[in-house]
């Protein structure tokens, strides 16, 4: 079954006369004699189906949880004291401030690395126990050349994870280049409507598998009745969202490259982008997301992110509607822009004005 027919049909209820569309199972606790007994310790229903779903998409188990951050810190979880954590620069601060914390209380090292240095990912995969990546990234959209780097010599036991959560199932699934772990916030693409918070995991590794329920079970981090329901209702109209996002998304890049007010656009489906190449290997679509540098520098992306009209001013992405913010890190004009469901026109409109007032 194609990825776009299974975001449609997976998850869903079979038994005659139930509900077509997974139902809101708000429920704490189960009747002795089934399968289900306590919420936090099994889940529930509707959770099943947001499992079920989100596995089929990766090729994988999946466990969900109230949040991305919650999904990473159930990998770091699986650490002994000692470990050695590669991350790469740059990268999400949220699973970079994770490790850091962990580092700080001695129960584990971590090293840095160029997501564009391959030769670096690949000597390190034969030393670190937790090996973390994540392609495109965010924000400066660097395209990581997984297949090398999955398939090196390895640490016996190690874990290579990858955060999935900008290029989605549709454009890469990482487990078929031979990583352990993927890795998404549902928050984003999956939900698409800015209205959950919740993760995922999934690994084609049994042993990991359980160690993330227990992880979940442990700390409670299930993902709520609503978020999970909402989580597939969002799943079920991601490969329209994403194709209409994609296609603007390039319409947009070019002409912001072509734009006297950008210094720099990054978007891996531009020809001129430094990952062109590699993105043509590892992605079938070069996403809903891009990031430029505004000539004149902070006080200018400011400005611009002050005057967009149509678009949101506004954190996160992956939703119908389009949003922009100056990110903190890289350089100080850089702002993201994730396109939504508008119309590419009148989002190029919006970004003309705010780019050139006159």
């Amino acid at each position: 079954m194609g990825l776009d027919s299974w975001v449609v049909a997976g998850g869903r209820p079979r038994v005659p006369g139930e509900p077509l569309n997974t139902p809101i199972t708000a429920v704490s606790n189960f009747r002795r004699g089934g399968d289900l007994s306590y919420a936090r310790g099994d889940g529930t229903p509707t959770i099943a189906a947001f499992e079920e779903l989100v596995g089929g998409m990766e090729g994988g188990i999946a466990t969900t949880f109230s949040s991305g951050i919650a999904a990473a810190a159930a990998v770091y979880a699986t650490l002994s004291t000692g470990a050695v954590v590669v991350l790469p620069k740059g990268g999400y601060h949220g699973v970079e401030e994770l490790a850091e914390d962990g580092a700080t209380k001695g129960r584990w090292t971590t090293e840095l690395i160029d997501l564009a240095d391959t030769d670096a990912w690949i000597d390190a995969v034969g030393r670190a126990d937790l090996i973390w990546l994540e392609s495109p990234s965010n924000p400066m959209l660097t395209v990581v050349d997984l297949a090398p780097i999955c398939t090196a010599n390895r640490k016996p036991g190690n874990i290579i994870a990858v955060d999935n959560t900008f290029a989605t199932s549709f454009n890469q699934r990482p487990l078929e280049f031979g990583a352990d772990v993927v890795m998404h916030s549902a928050s984003k693409f999956i939900g698409g409507h800015s209205d959950l918070v919740a993760g995922a995991l999934v690994t084609n590794r049994e042993e990991l598998a359980a160690e993330f329920r227990t992880t979940r079970k442990v700390t409670g981090a299930l993902p709520g009745a609503l978020e999970a329901y909402l989580a597939v209702r969002g799943a079920r109209t991601m490969a329209v969202r994403l194709e209409r996002g994609q296609a603007s998304a390039a319409v947009l890049a070019e002409r912001l490259a072509a734009s006297p007010h950008v210094d720099v656009v990054r978007y891996p489906g531009l020809a001129s982008d430094p990952y062109h190449e590699v993105a043509k290997r590892v992605l079938d679509g070069f996403g809903a997301v891009i990031s430029i540098d505004v000539v004149g520098g902070g006080p200018a992306a400011d400005a611009v992110c002050d005057r967009i009209e149509l678009i949101s001013h506004a954190t996160s992405l992956g939703g119908v509607e389009s949003t922009m913010e100056r990110r903190a890190l890289g350089p100080d004009g850089l702002i993201r822009l994730s396109v939504g469901c508008e119309n590419v026109e009148d989002l190029w409109s919006d970004l003309a004005q705010a780019l050139d007032p006159g």
